[in-house]
């Protein structure tokens, strides 16, 4: 199995879980501007970014829950490496809606917003 990304999520604002619960997850390093911080969920990394990107199919697991990727924005996984940001759409879609996001399989919004506490563990692989 393969690690490419293991984070744990340290603090989550209101505003970050409204966001959530329209089916999109903003995901920032600790120390995010004030701005951005307050519609991200901030984390701490883990395990760093793997020079290669996941490939569609990998598992994205947020704390028990899992899905898969379906889409990878051509610059999203340096986005991820340079700043800790990324932009998560449970959309689905077979393309990312843009060349910095992530788009992985719907699941269950309330039970993603319900795992999204501090010491929640992040991780992409396959």
């Amino acid at each position: 199995m393969t690690e490419y990304f293991r984070t744990v999520v340290t603090q989550v604002s209101k505003e970050a879980l409204e966001i959530v619960e329209g089916g999109i997850l903003i995901l920032f390093a600790e120390g995010a501007p004030p701005e951005l911080a307050e519609v991200s969920v901030l984390h701490r990394v883990v395990t760093n970014p793997t020079a290669e990107a996941p490939a569609v199919g990998a598992e994205l697991r947020i704390g028990a829950m899992s899905t898969k990727v379906t889409a990878l924005g051509e610059h999203a996984w340096k986005k991820i490496d340079d700043m800790g940001h990324v932009v998560i759409n449970f959309d689905g879609a077979a393309v990312a809606p843009r060349p910095g996001e992530i788009s992985v399989a719907p699941v269950d919004l309330t039970a993603l917003a319900a795992a999204l506490q501090p010491g929640t563990e992040i991780s992409l692989r396959s």
